[in-house]
């Protein structure tokens, strides 16, 4: 996960210094900013236990969702050509849909699991 967001940092570190002055430092410095704020979540989500990485995950799911609404305003108000913008989404994508994952396992309910789990024989250690 932690690969594909620096794949898209790196792609939009490229374009950040290419905007235009007018969206360079109000979204460009906006979109920087979310960039380490959510690398910073997934990053610490990563080293908690289980019954506290939730929050983490969960302000990640956030950041790069408004990462990606950042860069559809630039790309809507053509300060974003469509190539780039392509190539940002596609990784922003694969990193929502692992976050989606985490979540979901973070948030299943751990006494359905238990009841799930076979049952241990007398016989079993």
């Amino acid at each position: 996960m932690l690969q594909h967001l620096k794949r898209a940092y790196l792609l939009w570190f490229d374009c950040y210094g290419k905007l235009p002055k007018t969206h360079r430092y109000s979204f460009g410095k906006r979109i920087d900013n979310l960039f380490a704020e959510a690398i910073e979540m997934i990053f610490t989500a990563t080293f908690l236990k289980p019954e506290e990485k939730l929050p983490y995950v969960k302000i990640a799911i956030r950041k790069c969702d408004a990462i990606k609404f950042f860069l559809l305003l630039l790309f809507e108000s053509h300060s974003l050509e469509q190539k780039k913008f392509i190539a940002l989404s596609e990784p922003l994508d694969e990193v929502g849909r692992m976050l989606g994952g985490w979540h979901g396992q973070l948030t299943t309910n751990p006494i359905r699991k238990k009841q799930n789990s076979p049952d241990k024989t007398a016989g079993e250690k």
